[in-house]
């Protein structure tokens, strides 16, 4: 095959003023990117909550975007319970999936290979748990699927577009992997270039009967961390598309209009894409110049924390009613903040009392 020549090639041929628009993104968001890289500022401590918010938070906003209703508070009650496996709703099952399915790629994502068979399977493990998809899960589509906006409720709300018929699915998402292999190995363009020109045709494709967005997203974050972009797993630019949902959608439908044509153009999502990438960049900048200690909280140190910020002065006798901890509880997390010198003692004894430093 000519890839220099083939379609997903041509089509990135853009105008001076595209070029200009994108690039300046890109060397925002790679200066971010090597800034990670560089200065290893942050605590393991502080990777692993980002990691395990990220993932809650990624999951929750990844399926309501879809319809599913879960608050990012009970995806988190399912997160700490997944060994159980006991679901009360179809949306339960729906995000259990995406939960192991992100989290595999967070720490597996350098073992796997952007594949036919590497998709067809995180689709397949994405809705093991899913009851209505056993049928269809891990195969490409046996029926039209036209590509819908959702409502909050799940409800369509209008056509996005109409995505590849079934005879041809095979065929062209076969294309499109072997496409973006030789494209990454040759660096025909910016790696962010080809992420977001394979995720369009993966969207517009519509591979799978259902869970399309959902496996689109989860390739995303696989791409990204195979690229480098390790503010990936950092920040969710699932939870960043969810709170840009409309344009979003509009992003889409308007690429798509041109769409296989002889005039492709993909500058509505490129543009769209990446302003959602360099936004996340910026949140990551943000994570490297902050105050790193409430990283290294537990959730019951972080409850006690929050609360005591709001109170002029406290003894440990107005913590222990007011968050109902256990005294020794109290007593343990007041000496860590105070060894932490974001505490301060006033007084002696019983009359001791305590303030927030600063």
């Amino acid at each position: 095959m000519d890839w220099q020549n083939f379609r997903l090639s041509t089509r990135l041929q853009f105008s001076a003023q595209l070029v200009e628009e994108i690039y300046s993104k890109i060397a925002e968001i790679d200066a971010v990117k090597n800034t990670f890289r560089l200065t290893h500022t942050l605590l393991p401590q502080t990777i692993e909550r980002l990691t395990h918010s990220v993932i809650v938070t990624s999951t929750g906003a990844s399926n309501r975007i879809e319809g599913n209703k879960l608050s990012d508070d009970e995806v988190e009650t399912l997160y700490k319970s997944m060994r159980i496996k006991s679901f009360r709703t179809r949306d339960e099952q729906e995000v259990t999936g995406y939960l192991e399915v992100l989290q595999t790629v967070f720490e597996n994502y350098s073992d796997i290979p952007i594949t036919e068979s590497s998709i067809l399977q995180l689709h397949k493990n994405m809705l093991t748990f899913s009851d209505k998809d056993q049928r269809h899960m891990g195969q490409y589509k046996f029926g039209s699927n036209r590509v819908e906006a959702k409502d909050q409720n799940g409800n369509a709300i209008g056509v996005i577009f109409d995505p590849t018929p079934p005879h041809l699915t095979q065929k062209e998402m076969q294309e499109l992997v072997a496409w973006y292999g030789w494209a990454s190995e040759a660096k025909f363009k910016h790696p962010l270039i080809l992420i977001a020109s394979f995720i369009f045709e993966y969207l517009a494709i519509h591979p799978f009967q259902d869970g399309n967005g959902r496996t689109s997203r989860l390739l995303v974050n696989l791409m990204l961390l195979q690229h480098g972009y390790s503010f990936a797993s950092l920040v969710s630019h699932e939870k960043l598309i969810e709170q840009s949902k409309v344009d979003y959608y509009l992003a889409l439908n308007k690429t798509q209009k041109s769409w296989k044509s002889d005039n492709e153009d993909l500058s509505a999502w490129l543009v769209y894409l990446f302003d959602i990438f360099h936004e996340q960049a910026v949140e990551a900048q943000k994570i490297l110049e902050s105050d790193q200690f409430e990283y290294l909280l537990s959730e019951k140190q972080m409850e006690f924390w929050q609360w005591a910020k709001e109170q002029k002065t406290f003894s440990r006798k107005t913590a222990v009613e007011a968050l109902g901890f256990a005294p020794r509880t109290v007593e343990d997390i007041t000496k860590k903040l105070l060894d932490m010198k974001k505490l301060e003692r006033l007084g002696q004894g019983r009359a001791t009392r305590y303030r927030v430093v600063g």
